[in-house]
């Protein structure tokens, strides 16, 4: 948005949304900041202040300068100011700083941060998505989180997600009060804002938020479910339908409004899709068997998506393919997801008990065409199939104990099954996608030299993602030391310096991954975790591709 004199002109919407409240601030602390709901155009911008504050976001496309800005604008005490810079250009990468001074102190400015608009069809992108954070019950550690977070930071995804159970607390549904969602919530921006000043945010409902259709009807509004939408979309936006976005377009009551808890959108060659599986489930306080629904509307949005989705690549998210249970591909073939009366996969009973619908929700993922569907809830990492589609659960973002999931759920995952804490990230191209399951560990956890944080525990492709023969290389790669135990340089070919750098073992098998984007001429590859042997060593940008071998020694 361009800084004009004509106030008509400006295109600014700012929003002072909600309660005042107060929380452990100290006056001299630099406002948090959380973007939300990128677009081809758009950028959602929330910024939250101990202080009232005047701000003026100044932003452009070229690093360190800025040729557009907001009009200056108040942002109370406490208080999440929301602001949407509009007219951007598709494809870009926007550079911005924010501005502010609080009273009887003189004017500061944050550091750079960036974003991305929507990426064009055929480019290359990367995002991360976590799970089951579980601050709130002390299953997950604040301090691994913090480290799963700078780990997502450090690999610049253009967005990322959660799968649920972040907020909570659903255990005690009856007693847990408006205050205590309040806070629940507004616990977390210490949290995310250290990353999504430069990383756009969207969530996934899990169970335990307590936003279920059962507890919607209880007191007429004074309940955890509807306290719970009211402060997540107070702090944390999620899409809405717009020229950019599909979703839920029925408003709620009780100051719900539109409730932002299921959307799709199309992110270069990815169409993503993020489902709810609790909202739409009001017979049981804990939906079992045929209870649990996506609900009628939420289902014929889901397969009119689906339908109408040209995009190369499909991802599905949702907290668990069953609101209650373990699992995944077990749970996949049973009640609305798969159509069985049970998990057995006999007795067919779909049609009986949802007349019209058409068919269960994996075959509809399978008749067009989904690659993958994400879930959390299990708080393990496990990489299924299932009649062509990856079933992938993650694990916990923040179990310091690196083994809670696969102790209490593993028995009901078959496939891979891996242990451990962290995130996953998905790099996109437009010939596949490359999956990485990046553990985090806290440091006195690495000391033994068994496991390093951000070490790659497992690592897949969906497409056709093929080492280029030798004689389809632009070049060799200029790389050293060679050979090496530790780490090694590579050395940029000119003007390449932005690329994605792949690490093949014997086996043709990805064993390190990274994005690059580097104002140096070089860049360092810590190596330490892999093993060693022979390697090949590859990197491509927009238009080259360049390989060499290297041995790593023990």
């Amino acid at each position: 948005m361009r800084y004009e004199a004509k106030p008509r002109l400006y295109s600014l919407i700012i929003y002072m949304v909600g309660f005042i409240f107060c929380h452990n601030f100290s006056v001299a602390q630099t406002p948090q900041i959380l973007l939300s709901r990128p677009t081809d155009h758009e950028m959602t911008v929330s910024i939250l202040s101990p202080s009232s504050a005047n701000y003026v976001i100044k932003y452009g496309t070229i690093k360190g300068s800025y040729s557009y800005a907001t009009q200056e604008f108040l942002g109370q005490a406490n208080l999440p100011s929301r602001v949407v810079l509009n007219d951007l250009l598709p494809n870009t990468k926007y550079y911005y700083i924010l501005q502010y001074k609080f009273p009887n102190q003189s004017q500061q400015n944050t550091a750079e941060f960036s974003f991305h608009t929507q990426r064009a069809k055929g480019a290359s992108f990367k995002f991360t998505i976590e799970a089951d954070e579980h601050l709130y019950d002390k299953k997950g550690i604040k301090s691994l989180y913090e480290i799963c977070l700078q780990n997502q930071a450090i690999e610049a995804p253009d967005f990322m997600f959660s799968l649920g159970d972040m907020f909570g607390d659903d255990h005690t549904p009856n007693e847990t009060t408006d205050a205590d969602m309040k806070d629940l919530h507004l616990d977390y921006l210490p949290f995310l804002s250290k990353i999504t000043h430069s990383i756009p945010f969207y969530f996934c409902l899990g169970n335990h938020e307590g936003e279920n259709g059962y507890y919607l009807m209880q007191n007429n509004g004074a309940n955890i479910a509807t306290y719970g939408t009211n402060w997540r979309k107070y702090y944390f936006p999620n899409p809405i339908p717009n020229d950019f976005y599909t979703g839920n377009e029925i408003s709620e009551g009780f100051n719900i409004g539109l409730p932002e808890n299921y959307y799709a959108f199309v992110w270069g060659d990815v169409h993503i899709i993020v489902l709810d599986v609790y909202r739409h489930c009001d017979i049981n306080e804990k939906p079992k068997n045929w209870d649990w629904t996506l609900g009628r509307t939420q289902y014929d949005w889901f397969k009119k998506t689906l339908e109408q989705s040209n995009s190369k690549f499909k991802i599905v998210m949702a907290h668990h393919t069953r609101g209650q249970g373990r699992g995944g591909i077990n749970t996949a073939r049973a009640f609305e997801w798969g159509g069985y009366n049970g998990d057995s996969g006999t007795n067919y009973q779909f049609d009986l008990q949802r007349p019209g619908w058409g068919e269960p929700i994996h075959q509809l993922m399978v008749r067009y065409g989904v690659n993958l569907y994400l879930q959390g809830h299990d708080h393990v990492y496990a990489k299924e199939s299932l009649d062509g589609i990856i079933y992938q659960t993650l694990p916990m973002a923040s179990d310091s104990t690196y083994s809670l999931g696969i102790i209490a759920n593993g028995d009901a995952l078959t496939g891979k099954v891996l242990d451990g804490s962290g995130h996953i990230n998905i790099s996109v191209n437009e010939n596949c996608m490359e999956i990485n399951y990046v553990r985090a560990y806290l440091p006195q956890d690495t000391i033994s030299g068994l496991h390093k944080n951000r070490e790659i525990a497992d690592s897949y492709i969906i497409g056709n993602c093929t080492v280029a023969t030798e004689s389809e290389m632009a070049s060799t790669l200029d790389v050293f030391p060679n050979p090496t135990n530790d780490y090694f340089n590579l050395v940029f070919p000119e003007n390449q310096s932005e690329g994605i750098l792949r690490i093949y073992d014997a086996t043709s098998k990805i064993i390190y991954s990274e994005k690059i984007n580097s104002s140096s001429n070089h860049f360092k590859v810590d190596i330490s975790p892999l093993p060693s042997g022979m390697m090949m060593i590859t990197y491509q940008t927009k238009n080259n591709f360049y390989s060499t071998k290297l041995i790593k020694k023990n």
